[in-house]
């Protein structure tokens, strides 16, 4: 057995050195790793690599931003599911209820909108007149249905934002719906 000149150890017990060169290998792999999950787009524009305390620091701002989307989408998603509960209870209003005018619900969902246009058989209600107004206002129409229930149209349309930076302002579009609405 090889003795070292250090006091005599074998050489199969590995010294503190060696274990605190391994440790920092360890950390320098993990944050590297910790780096290359966080996408590009966060990086500041640099023309040197980053420090590892650079990478922790963006990868913990990274991690707060992503757990403040997720509280943002959850109350989204809590008001998508109200809103939901309050459009099936009017459509059971107005369904069990004789219709006499248009009624006009719009929800804004960030960035996009939903419009439920409930309307009599009766109504000669042309449909291209709300999707210019979406248009108008800066919003495509990605789908639109209808049902006949009874004797009133169900009408269901879904816009999104054609530019998500500008958006589409609701109040003013259902302004101007309540405005075509009125003229019929």
């Amino acid at each position: 057995m090889k003795k070292n000149s250090c006091g005599g150890q074998s050489n199969s017990k590995p010294d503190r050195k060696a274990i605190e060169k391994k440790r920092r290998n360890d950390m320098k792999n993990l944050c590297s790793k910790l780096a290359s999950l966080i996408p590009h787009h966060n990086f500041k524009p640099s023309k040197e690599i980053a420090s590892q305390q650079d990478q922790l620091d963006l990868a913990a701002a990274y991690i707060k931003h992503l757990r403040e989307r997720i509280e943002k989408l959850k109350r989204l998603k809590e008001e998508a599911m109200r809103s939901m509960e309050a459009s099936s209870s009017m459509m059971e209003r107005t369904a069990s209820v004789g219709l006499t005018s248009p009624v006009l619900e719009l929800r804004d969902l960030g960035s996009s909108i939903e419009l439920v246009l409930i309307t009599g058989l009766n109504k000669n209600f042309m449909l291209y007149e709300v999707i210019s107004i979406f248009e108008q206002e800066g919003a495509e129409v990605v789908s639109a249905s209808f049902s006949t229930v009874g004797g009133k149209i169900f009408h269901t349309l879904h816009a999104q934002a054609k530019l998500s930076r500008v958006g589409v302002e609701t109040t003013r579009v259902c302004q101007r719906l309540q405005e075509l609405i009125k003229s019929y």
